[in-house]
């Protein structure tokens, strides 16, 4: 071999080494930054709050884009000083809580003047202080007794006496001691204040009261069957009747159901009415998977826009356009900014694509009281440029290889025709966290009852929470809700007059209340 042969030959390994120190290199980058990421998300704090001023993001002319020469001139107003109160006071107290009176008096025996010992007469009094005080939950046993009554005449001259019942409400369960006030507490400790049935089954033994959680269960599961969900078959109606729609999905597990392991995974969905000053409705529903037929089936017939996170199996639905979430986009740039020290942040491509959401959404603040038909001009005028100059920006990385820099530029670039589809309508959203908020409650309860034992379980748990959630964005108390429902839902014969299903919704409950 002559020596420039062997130049030639140490010249190509050397270059194939450079090449695999530089793949290593890469990899050992994005594996420290995965431990960092890992490190922030176990130990750090779950905020994704800017640590900068938005208005003072300079690239954006905000000048331009925020102007509005119609504004008034913004007028000096010195701020006294104050001191923040620390204590309760009776005015963050509801209005008509009642009131119990607890007087202090001296005795008559001991009403003698100390000085002169004459007689003393009550010449005024004050209050001193007021308290709130809690009284713990306590049990009634509700007696149901019926009166009959006879007729004179009949039981003297009829060969079969007249005999008159006095009418009694139908109970929410037949032959069981259940009633809605028991039903509907259960059903908001477990859902509302996330307590599962074994420790509300203790609590009930420290009351002296022997209610398995197997009972509870089943109480729950009937009335569910029964008297709420109609209801939700009724608001699934309705929800596939408006133009704006969320969904999303999270992970929910059940012990045992056929053919499937415990540790597989099962999902609730959840589907619920969009930004359009209609009606709120929230719906879920178990699935043993996260397939696309999942949505396809449920949303049979749907129309108009949907709004959703990345997840591809939405796209396939026929007749929907899908609305992406620009929050998840941010997420991205912002997990990419933390894999850095806090003092190399600034001035990083990861920092100026974080800003580049932070300018989008500070846009969608500065317009959230307007009408929607001006919601939508002022985007076009304004977001719309910001959208070009973001998306041109992202197409000038050329080769970002494996990072999480590269990971957000390449989630908002492959998701782009859908997070961009919000500029279509005034009414649509820049992002999903509607829907995340909503199913944020069921992630933080299902921390406490963990899984479903039966899919029986899984389906009356989804129709629960669906009827909660709905009349908790009604701003209605759930546990007066649920007792107004299953009251009145066994009187009213729903399984033969579906009509009478109407005056069972939340909107029905608020009309009856203001009667």
């Amino acid at each position: 071999m002559d020596k420039i042969t062997f130049v030639e030959n140490l010249q190509a390994e050397n270059a194939m080494l450079k090449a695999q120190v530089s793949e290593l290199t890469k990899q050992v980058n994005w594996l420290i930054e995965q431990i960092k990421l890992g490190n922030k998300r176990v130990f750090g704090t779950s905020t994704e709050k800017s640590e900068y001023d938005v208005a003072q993001l300079s690239f954006f002319n905000e000048a331009e884009c925020f102007t509005d020469p119609k504004a008034p001139e913004p007028k000096i107003t010195v701020i006294k000083e104050h001191y923040r109160k620390t204590h309760l006071t009776t005015n963050k107290l509801p209005p008509d809580i009642p009131i119990e009176v607890v007087e202090y008096t001296i005795p008559e025996t001991e009403q003698i003047c100390p000085k002169c010992n004459d007689p003393l007469h009550r010449i005024g009094k004050e209050t001193i202080r007021e308290e709130l005080k809690i009284i713990p939950a306590k049990a009634v046993l509700t007696r149901h007794i019926r009166h009959a009554y006879g007729c004179r005449k009949c039981e003297m001259e009829a060969e079969v006496p007249t005999i008159v019942k006095a009418a009694i409400p139908e109970p929410v369960i037949k032959g069981s001691f259940a009633s809605p006030e028991v039903i509907a507490h259960i059903m908001v400790q477990k859902f509302v204040m996330g307590i599962p049935l074994y420790r509300q089954e203790r609590e009930f033994q420290r009351n002296g009261i022997l209610l398995s959680r197997q009972t509870m269960s089943n109480w729950l599961i009937k009335a569910t069957e029964d008297w709420l969900a109609p209801i939700y078959d009724l608001l699934h109606k309705r929800l596939l009747e408006r133009e704006l729609l969320c969904a999303d999905e999270t992970e929910f597990h059940v012990l045992h159901e056929p053919g499937r392991k415990a540790q597989q995974k099962s999902y609730l969905w959840v589907y619920r009415t969009g930004n359009d000053g209609l009606p709120p409705i929230v719906l879920s529903e178990y699935q043993p998977g996260r397939g696309h037929e999942h949505p396809k089936r449920f949303l049979f017939g749907y129309k108009g826009f949907l709004h959703t996170d990345g997840w591809e199996v939405y796209r396939k639905l026929p007749d929907v356009t899908i609305v992406g979430c620009f929050a998840h986009a941010r997420r991205k740039f912002d997990e990419a900014l933390k894999t850095l020290p806090v003092k190399d942040r600034e001035g990083t491509d990861a920092m100026r694509g974080k800003r580049y959401c932070d300018s989008l959404f500070e846009i969608e603040r500065s317009i959230t009281k307007l009408s929607a038909d001006k919601r939508y001009k002022k985007r076009l005028e304004i977001s719309q440029p910001i959208l070009a100059d973001f998306k041109a920006w992202m197409l000038s990385f050329n080769d970002l290889g494996k990072s999480a820099f590269s990971k957000a530029v390449n989630y908002s670039l492959g998701q782009w025709e859908y997070l961009t589809n919000y500029l279509l309508d005034g009414r649509l959203e820049i992002s999903n966290n509607r829907t995340e908020r909503t199913i944020k409650s069921f992630v933080i309860n299902r921390k406490n009852f963990l899984f479903a034992n039966t899919p029986n379980g899984a389906k009356s748990s989804a129709i629960m929470f669906s009827i909660i959630e709905t009349a908790k964005e009604f701003g209605i108390n759930p546990f007066d809700y649920l007792v107004y429902v299953l009251r009145n839902a066994p009187n009213w014969n729903i399984a033969d007059n579906p009509d009478m299903v109407e005056r069972l919704l939340p909107q029905a409950f608020l009309q009856a209340s203001v009667a």
